[in-house]
């Protein structure tokens, strides 16, 4: 993932369940860095997840657009309605 990974670590407040943060303390030395990699999956996963969406939104409304080039539509012919 593309991030600054030289960019300052503020200290942030988080509301963990105490039992885990105590076996994920257990678990390693270094719990910023633990968290870190996974909250940089999720944040790519979905920035990608927009990024698709965006393309489906998009191929919709160039499919839109094509149709009504193809076929006006009714209220363009019928523009008092």
């Amino acid at each position: 993932m593309a991030y600054d990974k030289t960019a300052s670590r503020p200290a942030v407040n988080l509301s963990l369940n105490e039992d885990l943060l105590i076996r994920a303390k257990a678990a390693t030395s270094n719990l910023s860095a633990t968290v870190e990699d996974p909250l940089a999956r999720f944040v790519q996963e979905d920035q990608a997840r927009k990024r698709a969406e965006d393309q489906q939104l998009a191929a919709v409304i160039t499919a839109v657009n094509a149709v009504h080039a193809e076929h006006v539509y009714l209220s363009d012919e019928f523009p008092s309605l």
